[in-house]
């Protein structure tokens, strides 16, 4: 098969390594890909957030199936375009991609459907938003209601951090993602990742993560897109995962169906445990970043069979084969990052680390300048690995990222903390 994957995040550069294992995978594409990317496939240049030109380039490349890795393609409704050509797809419709691209909308769907979440207001005016947090109290939760690359949920521990996080978002911080507000109680208790794979009837649970959203050590600091992650989750037990199904995940999508959406891809619920009782955060529309990279070292080749059978609607006679392992990712970042960072840092000691089935740097934000590696974006490198346990793992991990020559980076020391 001729495979294209949108994206060029370490999430993408985790698929790609994935899918390229399995043997239906005979030519691999990834737009635009990075540094990391181009080592093991083709890389073009291509505006993945116009449908039409990613199918002209699909159909003059002869692309049998299109993986599209972000959430902006999806809310873009690139999904859409490439169906209606003829050309299979992995990711949900522009209308289910809502489930991400409004936090409004989830809201809205966990009310019908019954689904435990937090309590909430929703506002297109900052006084309105203003009165309802002075009413409800600290700590609370405001959020952009739209897409805002993982950075637009504030977690006020007081009124005037609440207040100011409104006045940001309205203030136009978050660019049309904070036109509207979502506000919400502040949830008690341990988050985790639950990953889902659904073709519109079949819902097949694919993997527990817990991300580290937080830039500090001990969970300190402004939140992120995510400094690390590990999988499996422990707080995600099988009677945790079992309720999640059945009282968030299975009901959302008899809700989407209904009203003539039928959701279609990942579904990746954010939630919160207290007590074994789950309660949704959010949903995303497609596979975490960082959370896809450890998922995908657990999966490996198997990952392309998996998608296939969802977009083709056959999940139903599809199978997961776990392993009895864990993986870690630690993220690297830029200095400043999630604020202000500079780009074209040099990055050295790539060149002399192993990358097997148990040790892979995913790269997130590089480029390839004058046969060096250079840093692009915030979020740089996921430096991830395996291990019969997660103490293996994580030691594997900081293994790798002290041999990482990179005086503009910084990471985390504490991944995986909650569980070891």
């Amino acid at each position: 098969m001729n495979i294209l994957i949108l994206g060029g995040g370490g999430r993408e550069h985790a698929l790609a390594w994935a899918i390229q294992q399995n043997p239906k995978c005979d030519r691999l594409i990834v737009a635009p890909g990075n540094a990391g990317i181009a080592a093991m496939a083709e890389c073009a240049a291509l505006n993945i957030e116009d449908g039409g030109a990613v199918a002209v380039f699909a159909e003059e490349n002869a692309v049998d199936f299109v993986v599209i890795g972000p959430e902006a393609p999806l809310a873009a409704g690139v999904a859409d375009r490439l169906a209606a050509a003829g050309i299979l797809c992995f990711g949900p419709s522009q209308a289910a991609a809502a489930l991400e691209s409004s936090k409004a909308f989830t809201k809205a769907i966990c009310d019908a459907s019954g689904a435990p979440t937090a309590a909430y207001g929703h506002f297109t005016e900052a006084e309105a938003a203003r009165a309802y947090v002075r009413a409800q109290g600290a700590p609370i939760v405001v959020k952009a209601d739209g897409l805002a690359a993982g950075k637009g949920v504030i977690v006020a521990g007081t009124l005037a951090e609440a207040e100011a996080a409104i006045d940001e978002m309205f203030g136009g911080s978050f660019g049309g993602a904070g036109a509207e507000v979502v506000i919400e109680e502040f949830m008690e208790g341990e988050e985790a990742s639950f990953f889902v794979l659904c073709d519109g009837e079949t819902v097949l649970p694919i993997g527990t993560a817990q991300d580290h959203k937080r830039v500090g050590e001990g969970d300190t600091g402004p939140n992120t897109g995510g400094m690390g992650a590990y999988s499996p989750a422990p707080v995600m037990t099988d009677a945790v995962c079992a309720r999640a199904l059945d009282e968030i995940v299975r009901p959302t999508m008899a809700e989407m169906a209904r009203r003539g959406t039928p959701y279609r891809g990942v579904l990746y619920a954010g939630l919160m445990i207290a007590d074994g009782r789950p309660r949704l955060v959010e949903y995303n529309v497609r596979f975490g970043d960082p959370e896809c990279q450890v998922l995908m070292m657990r999966l490996g080749g198997q990952v392309l069979d998996l998608l296939l059978a969802c977009a083709e609607g056959r999940l139903a006679e599809a199978r997961v084969n776990w392993s009895d392992d864990h993986a870690m990712t630690v993220v690297m970042a830029a200095r400043g990052y999630p604020g202000a960072y500079e780009k074209g840092s040099v990055i050295g000691g790539l060149d002399a680390l192993s990358e097997d089935s148990a040790h892979m740097v995913f790269h997130a934000g590089t480029a390839e300048a004058g046969g060096q590696v250079v840093a692009t974006g915030g979020r740089v490198l996921n430096v991830t690995a395996r291990g019969a346990s997660l103490a293996e793992a994580r030691e594997r991990a900081y293994g790798m990222v002290d041999r990482i020559d990179w005086p503009g980076g910084f990471y985390r020391r504490d991944i995986g903390w909650r569980a070891l």
